[in-house]
């Protein structure tokens, strides 16, 4: 079973601490095992966490058992880590333990030297200061998290939700990251600035936007070769006014919708079936292959193939 660490340190942010703690812990595998062993690790016997106090059954030992190691935020992060702290994540990073932090755990992460000539986020309010502290990590407030393979950063604390169903998409698959999004009531992606790799399973529209019967249309129809005139003809609408109405209410135009829809479409069916790429190519409404692959990187940052290994469902 793979093995999650939650490192609690001293002003640990009590949101931070359990986001990840609900994320894994509500992910189960097919059968209904659970997916996640879930460890609260602490520096020390007593934690704490503001409003109470944090007993953490396991000590920094227990980091070089984890398959993955999470970094809450702490009320007033500090430049120098405790003492063992640094040591046992540089440790459980050489041994190839994923590593993430949430929020301002950043600054944790930072501060082992593990994040130097990599991109992350943290908390938009706290961005300027973490790259104000740390000049060898790039920051990108803009993000919902990132994730550079082995190390994962989240943005503010409810982005540790994205970000932990993200990797419980990458380790399980689709369907159990969707099951543990259900159980935590919420979609298994947000609308927003967000890392590669992040899709939605249904293209967003607005609740009660005026376009919306449009955009579920579009939805159904993206296999289609459709141009401006014909989505403008469905909308009973000029193609000026479309456009307008579009940037108005999704904040991109009416082509940009529509292949970001069938994106997600071969999305969905790299995810669920072994079919080739060109019939996949076919059925998301792709004019060749050749287009959808560089479509394909070009939105999600991978090609499809790669997409496949990296997220089809066992």
């Amino acid at each position: 079973m793979h093995t999650v660490a939650v490192l609690a340190l001293d002003g640990v942010i009590p949101f931070d601490l359990s986001a990840p703690i609900d994320a894994f812990g509500w992910a189960r595998l097919p059968d209904g095992r659970e997916a996640y062993r879930v460890r609260v690790c602490a520096e020390r016997e007593e934690v704490d966490a503001g409003a109470f106090t944090v007993r953490a059954p396991y000590g920094l030992e227990a980091l070089a058992e984890a398959d993955t190691i999470i970094l809450p935020g702490v009320e007033d992060p500090p430049e120098t880590l405790p003492p063992g702290v640094a040591e046992a994540l540089c440790a459980a990073a050489a041994n190839g333990t994923r590593i993430a932090s949430v929020c301002v755990g950043a600054f944790i992460f930072a501060a082992t030297g593990l994040l130097d000539g990599l991109r992350a986020t943290t908390h938009w309010i706290a961005a300027p200061d973490l790259a104000r502290r740390y000049p060898k990590v790039t920051v990108d407030p803009n993000v919902l998290y990132v994730d550079n393979g082995q190390f994962l950063t989240s943005a503010g604390a409810a982005a540790a939700m994205d970000m932990c169903l993200h990797m419980v998409r990458k380790d399980h698959g689709s369907a159990v990251a969707a099951h543990a999004a259900r159980m935590s009531v919420m979609p298994l992606e947000r609308e927003g600035g967000q890392a590669q790799f992040i899709v939605h399973d249904q293209p967003p529209a607005p609740a009660g936007a005026t376009l919306e019967p449009l955009l579920a249309w579009l939805q159904d129809n993206c296999d289609r070769d459709l141009t401006l005139d014909d989505v403008a003809t469905q909308a009973g609408m000029s193609t000026r006014t479309l456009n307008r109405r579009f940037r108005e209410q999704t904040g991109t135009t009416p082509l940009q919708w529509l292949h970001r829809a069938r994106v997600r479409r071969a999305q969905y069916l790299l995810e669920t079936t072994s079919y080739p790429v060109e019939r996949i190519a076919a059925q998301a409404g792709f004019g060749s292959s050749t287009a959808f692959r560089e479509r394909f990187r070009r939105v999600v940052g991978t090609s499809p193939q790669g997409y496949r290994r990296a997220f089809r469902s066992a």
